[in-house]
């Protein structure tokens, strides 16, 4: 499977994934992600996977509808911005199968195939939604994140907060728990009402990316911000 040409600019805090198509070459991303394109390309939105694969991409935090972007009459350029404001990742997947969060899948070429990977009470305890989303096959893989990414190299045990994992290789295993040293209180409440405190413990040998910011501190920072109706 040929590589995608690409260049990923802006990074990393508004970054932009720039593909440069040759002719009948195609690249899939998510339906809202298209910034710009050469009239060369034809676009086509529909369905990927099959209807469960579809329904199995929505319920983890994805649209049902893939848009299809080809080089129909010669070679061309599709840009393509992801929603949170952040940086871009390129993965290049050989026979192997990387695991992202909610909300992180941005694009992809032929030969690799996104579906839903069912985490069971581990992703349901997590606040992340009972599945994350799995990427396997052979080809390109874009994912974003909120902010910038650190990689880390697993090589024993490395504990990260459930809200700042972007994506991981599945060499690695994983367990959600509360975080270590919290009280008893303190654990009922990250386990029940997906408060704070609720980490991913990753064992093994493999690569885990982390975003640096996430939604939920931002959005608690304005809450006393917001503007209040006044009673007369």
């Amino acid at each position: 499977m040929s590589s995608l040409a690409f260049e990923i600019l802006q990074r990393p805090e508004f970054a932009l994934l720039r593909v440069q198509l040759e002719a009948g070459q195609r690249v899939f991303s998510e339906p809202s992600a298209m910034a710009g394109m050469a009239t060369s390309i034809e676009l086509k939105a529909g369905l990927k996977g099959g209807l469960m694969g579809s329904v199995g991409r929505m319920f983890a935090g994805e649209n049902l509808v893939v848009n299809t972007y080809r080089a129909a009459d010669g070679p061309g350029e599709v840009l393509l911005a992801p929603a949170a404001v952040g940086d871009i990742l390129h993965y290049r997947l050989s026979r192997s199968r990387l695991l992202l969060q909610r909300g992180a899948y941005l694009a992809n070429s032929d030969g690799v195939e996104v579906s839903a990977s069912w985490a069971g009470a581990r992703g349901f305890f997590s606040g992340q939604g009972l599945v994350l989303l799995q990427a396997q096959g052979d080809g390109d893989l874009f994912f974003n994140a909120y902010g910038a990414v650190l990689q880390v190299d697993v090589t024993r045990d490395y504990i990260v907060d459930t809200g700042y994992v972007v994506a991981f290789e599945d060499t690695l295993q994983y367990s959600v728990s509360a975080l270590p040293g919290l009280g008893i209180g303190g654990q009922a409440k990250a386990f029940f009402f997906g408060g704070e405190g609720l980490v991913v413990r990753f064992s093994g040998q493999g690569r885990v990316w982390i975003q640096t910011r996430t939604i939920g501190p931002l959005l608690n920072w304005v809450y006393p911000f917001r503007p209040q109706k006044r009673s007369d």
